[in-house]
């Protein structure tokens, strides 16, 4: 009897980890500071997400690698623990431990480096995966616009107030709770609440990534801008005027900090002519990302030719950034006929200033629900 045990408990199915979520912050030490954060899924199954941009979608042994990673564990204490449940060779599991590790290490250290490629996985159209909650939130802290801004850009007539401080710390929580690790403040304009430095640090404190969209005027006042960095602000995107002068001090105050930085342009038929020669002149001042958008579907051969541009400069054009939503995304240009899946509702959600949530913003017509009156299985049916 005890015979027939043993061999039953050698071939009996490896139990998959609990699932949860968890995060590791690069010690203060380390070349370039990271960020992980590690969905384990029901099934064992697990997502890791990399500076909030890179995601990895893994089989249960390379999430159960990836839990100990997160949590810190030895390389003998993860091999041990490995070796365990999965009944192999000690040595071979603390070898493969490392391997995983110094790949996952290198990856989220260095810029440009294809994850395909690089750790040998599969690609995956993008937001094509099934997921338990987005990777993102987009919280559009109000609707107001700083004054002599154009009325007409501001949606506030959909909402009847704003969420208090202690709400949007509640939504913040909520959104770790869900397992999202990324949250982006944005609006009308994130930088009119007085207590945005009190939500960043919420979202630090949690150990989500988290991002601003601003127009950048109070970035002129340095002080302003470091009293955000210092509670926990890890990238910006400031979103250019269409028909002005950009706020250059702000760009630069921004440029000489040690955060991602990132600005927006949309084009339109009156500006068109004058992009080639404003990206020119942001690579100059030392702007290495920007993403474009286009206000009609007229302009897509402008958006083309821009970012034969930016290649040009070697100025970085990044995407499925919450920004005011493009006639057309600069990616769909490369795969005309196999565009990729959209990522709103799924991938991210929109929190509008009163807490009613939609796929994504623009798309009021489509109400979730409200985050902190119904329960997140009603609002998030991805």
């Amino acid at each position: 009897m005890k015979i027939l045990e043993l061999i039953t408990s050698r071939f009996k199915p490896v139990v998959a980890l609990p699932p949860g979520n968890y995060h590791l912050e690069s010690a203060p030490e380390a070349g370039k500071p990271y960020r992980l954060h590690l969905r384990l899924q029901a099934d064992g199954t697990g997502i890791l997400v990399l500076n909030a941009a890179t995601v990895l979608h893994l089989n249960p042994t390379a999430a159960e690698y990836a839990y100990h990673l997160v949590c810190g564990a030895t390389p003998d204490d993860a091999a041990k623990a490995i070796a365990s449940r999965y009944r192999v060779n000690r040595e071979q599991a603390r070898g493969d431990y490392r391997d995983f590790v110094d790949r996952i290490q290198t990856l989220a250290e260095t810029e440009d480096l294809d994850p395909v490629t690089f750790l040998d996985f599969e690609r995956i159209s993008p937001n094509s995966a099934a997921l338990t909650a987005p990777l993102r939130l987009d919280c559009a802290l109000t609707y107001r616009l700083p004054e002599g801004a154009d009325p007409l850009m501001s949606p506030a007539k959909r909402v009847s107030r704003e969420l208090t401080t202690a709400e949007w710390e509640s939504v913040i929580d909520k959104a770790w709770q869900a397992g999202i690790p990324h949250i982006v403040f944005t609006g009308g304009e994130a930088t009119l609440r007085e207590d945005l430095p009190e939500l960043i640090a919420c979202a630090e404190k949690n150990g989500q990534v988290c991002g601003l969209l601003t127009d950048g005027h109070k970035l002129v006042d340095r002080n302003y801008l470091k009293s955000l960095l210092q509670t926990g602000l890890d990238h910006l995107m400031i979103v250019l005027p269409t028909a002005a002068e950009p706020d250059w001090q702000a760009i630069q105050n921004a440029l000489v900090e040690d955060i991602f930085l990132s600005v927006h342009y949309t084009i339109t038929p009156q500006n068109a002519v004058g992009v080639p020669a404003l990206m020119e002149k942001l690579h100059k001042a030392g702007v290495e990302a920007m993403s474009l958008s286009i206000s009609e579907h007229g302009l897509d051969g402008e958006l083309s030719k821009l970012r034969d541009v930016a290649g040009d400069l070697g100025l970085r054009l990044v995407f499925d950034l919450p920004v005011p939503y493009s006639a057309a995304n600069p990616v769909a240009l490369e795969t005309a006929e196999d565009a990729p899946e959209s990522g709103a509702g799924k991938a991210w959600l929109y929190i509008e200033p009163d807490g009613d949530v939609l796929p994504a913003q623009g798309m009021s017509d489509t109400v979730l629900g409200n985050i902190l009156a119904d329960a997140w299985e009603k609002i998030y049916r991805a």
